[in-house]
């Protein structure tokens, strides 16, 4: 009786436990086992073990793309976060300033590039903004009789313009999310410290990012993770077949896809991807220690 008890828990947790393991478990083991082959579109079939050489190509070759791809990756992360944080932050204080007519309005609107599917916003970023022709950008640049510029040419120039489009689309989430925290913080606090003399930046370095820290780290952490395995902006407006540009940005993402679907190399694309398991995993563990001392 007692072994029966002890056996049925595991017999009910059983089916999740082999849709855990099919889904997520093997391609994770398969992927590391592909890393440790040779395989390509030319030997799909007869590819052979040869050990950790894609990882030294990645990690320990210079000219393979991946230490570039992963310093750009941490910068896009960073520049990111620091603009959602800081923009986001000063917004919400001013959606949530006394005495501000149409509130729910601007809070409204504010969602409308959160909300629009990736894909049709990056489009429409593509051909209606950046375009070196018809582009928006590039009409209003030549009405203030300044010369037309290719907003996707070179690296520098199409990292910015891919910099300003994730924010368009990711700030929103970021404001909602500080907007909501900064409601829990108690106004009698804000009255109080008036009383006392305090000015408006005292209250918000000792009143209110107290007050909302244990709301936004978590918030800050999700989107960091979002922003660092981000590929969809970046491929879509610089490296998608029919719409070459000349850049040769890449993130780590994009590096992984391009040797997978363009060079053709499963091997080393297999090798970056839990290379990036990896570097995420440790971050998680960084950040959940982090967030439990906030």
């Amino acid at each position: 009786m007692g072994k029966a008890k002890k056996i049925t828990p595991w017999l009910y947790l059983l089916p999740a436990l082999l849709l855990i393991a099919i889904v997520i478990v093997f391609p994770i083991v398969y992927t590391g086992y592909i890393s440790l082959t040779n395989m390509s579109l030319y030997n799909w079939d007869d590819f052979k073990i040869i050990g950790l050489d894609n990882y030294a190509r990645a990690l320990f070759k210079f000219d393979s793309g991946f230490l570039s791809a992963l310093l750009t990756t941490i910068l896009w992360t960073v520049i990111n976060m620091v603009i959602q944080l800081g923009v986001g932050f000063f917004i919400a204080l001013g959606l949530n300033a006394e005495g501000l007519k149409l509130k729910r309005v601007y809070k409204t609107l504010l969602m409308v590039p959160w909300a629009m599917p990736a894909y049709i916003s990056i489009l429409l970023w593509r051909v209606g903004m950046f375009n070196p022709e018809f582009g928006v950008l590039n009409k209003i640049l030549t009405q203030l009789g300044f010369a037309k510029v290719d907003f996707l040419a070179n690296n520098v120039i199409a990292f910015c313009s891919c910099l300003v489009l994730n924010l368009w689309m990711a700030l929103p989430f970021m404001i909602t999310t500080i907007d909501g925290a900064l409601q829990s913080v108690d106004h009698d606090m804000y009255e109080a410290a008036t009383l006392d003399g305090a000015g408006f930046w005292t209250r918000v370095r000792y009143i209110t990012i107290p007050g909302i820290r244990q709301i936004i780290a978590p918030a800050a952490v999700m989107t960091t993770f979002i922003t660092f395995k981000q590929f969809d902006i970046v491929y879509l407006l610089t490296q998608q077949r029919g719409y070459m540009t000349g850049a040769t940005l890449n993130t780590v993402i994009t590096y992984a896809h391009q040797n997978a679907f363009v060079s053709n190399n499963y091997g080393l694309s297999s090798a970056v991807s839990m290379l990036l398991f990896v570097i995420i995993i440790l971050f998680s563990f960084l950040t959940n220690r982090s967030l439990e001392e906030v």
